[in-house]
């Protein structure tokens, strides 16, 4: 129970769940799906609102999905920043809804949003959320952190006990075990990634930056500029250049997108081709669904900059 000690005060007040009643949540993405699902083993299952695989940046939910959501007494997103189909959906949530944008739960770190698609070698240093709300413009894929992850374990466990007294003691428990499979996993993927920490690579779309941070990797840049656009020919010049420049060991394409683009940018070079999945779509649900895709990241990028000989 030590982990909902700090959060409890601040949540407990939020919620008017009628006794007897497990709440029913929804959640976002596939991975706060993952964190929250884990937190709910053997007392219930959140509904998830965008699929797998849907940019949540440009997803346009279906009537359906707008329904579930709306039903909700609890529902865990990150904000506006990353998925804005949900801006709508939270103003029409019923009275008494609790609203958990994880952006803004304390402990949170987030990273400064990157812009332009270039980046200089060096590693921010992330700013710990206070729960007040962030000013600025940050980076919303702060999933891909384990540090980040096991603070949504934390949120997700303190917001459900308060809303569900019942099974507070199983939230608490599944928590607990959530925090000690994340500690590990945080181990292995030191291991994992350290052999090529200083090797420059590109990526897709600016999503790993909390990943790169959490491990100390090197991502000279990336081939979108914004998710919401395709890159021009101008934009696809400026990429070949930088990769020669710089020695780009990989370039990663996401399952999302047409990879042929990453072979026009490879094309002539000494790059090799990799891909990145920041969402892992045909991944099962649950913490397994998440520790996979955190070592899918690490593998492949592992696999591509240093390839066994």
């Amino acid at each position: 129970m030590r982990i909902l000690r700090h959060l409890l005060p601040a949540l407990a007040l939020a919620f008017s769940v009628q006794a007897g009643a497990t709440p029913v949540v929804a959640t976002s993405i596939k991975p706060i799906d993952d964190l929250v699902r884990a937190v709910m083993d053997g007392v219930g299952e959140p509904v998830r609102l965008i699929p797998p695989g849907a940019s949540p940046h440009t997803y346009a939910l279906k009537p359906s999905e707008r329904m579930a959501a709306e039903k909700a007494d609890v529902l865990f997103w990150i904000g506006p920043e990353v998925e804005p189909a949900l801006a709508k959906v939270t103003r029409a949530l019923r009275p008494g809804a609790r609203i958990i944008a994880l952006s803004t739960v304390p402990d949170i770190d987030l990273l400064p949003a990157r812009t332009g698609g270039d980046w200089e070698r060096k590693h921010p240093a992330p700013q710990r959320h206070d729960g007040h709300e962030h000013g600025g413009s940050f980076d919303g894929h702060l999933w891909l952190s384990p540090a980040n992850a096991s603070m949504i374990v934390r949120a997700a466990a303190a917001t459900l006990s308060a809303a569900d007294a019942e099974h507070a003691a199983r939230y608490a428990a599944n928590a607990e075990r959530a925090l000690r499979r994340l500690a590990a996993l945080d181990d292995e993927l030191e291991r994992t990634l350290a052999p090529v920490a200083d090797k420059p690579f590109i990526v897709f779309h600016d999503a790993y930056q909390y990943f790169e941070n959490a491990y100390g990797l090197r991502a000279a840049g990336s081939i979108l500029v914004s998710p919401e656009a395709m890159a021009g020919a101008k934009r696809v010049s400026e990429m070949r250049a930088k990769i020669s420049a710089l020695g780009a060991t990989c370039v990663f394409s996401e399952p999302q997108f047409e990879p042929r683009l990453v072979q026009t940018l490879i094309e002539g070079t000494q790059a090799r081709a990799g891909t990145l999945d920041p969402l892992g779509a045909n991944l099962p649900s649950g913490l397994e669904g998440y520790e996979q895709l955190l070592k899918g990241l690490a593998g492949n990028l592992r696999q591509c900059l240093a390839p066994a000989q």
